[in-house]
């Protein structure tokens, strides 16, 4: 296996990169603060929200999408469900499973912040730069 030796400009072209992504999280946790979630709390709502094929996620789809730990995104549902966001029902086709649902208020709250995120995911469109990667 050969590896090549990474170059000013490579480092230059990352940095950009992650300084891009940070400049977006930071405008996006503002968001969130001004409509009352934390970022955490408004992606598991994103996450429900967009869930491919379904209006539901289980506890553990939910982690991967997070990638955090289950006992992490047990307590993060347990808060959402304590302010009315979310609700966990037993599973339909399999009991033993729990289904987490985005409730009316939670689907609204999801709404308005990612209406509020369009101009800044239209500025970094505009503006992000991949680095670029000899294979």
């Amino acid at each position: 296996m050969q590896t090549t030796s990474l170059h000013k400009q490579d480092f230059q072209q990352l940095s950009q990169f992650r300084y891009q992504l940070r400049c977006f999280l930071r405008h996006s946790e503002d968001i969130c603060r001004r409509h009352e979630l934390t970022s955490l709390q408004y992606q598991l709502l994103l996450h429900l929200r967009g869930f491919e094929g379904r209006k539901w996620a289980t506890v553990g789809e939910l982690a991967e999408r997070l990638q955090a730990k289950h006992h992490g995104t047990v307590a993060l549902i347990d808060r959402c469900e304590q302010m009315r966001l979310v609700e966990r029902r037993q599973g339909r086709e399999d009991r033993r499973q729990i289904e987490i649902h985005l409730l009316a208020e939670g689907a609204r709250r999801v709404e308005r912040i990612a209406k509020a995120h369009q101009p800044e995911l239209r500025h970094l469109q505009e503006e992000i730069s991949f680095p670029s990667w000899e294979k």
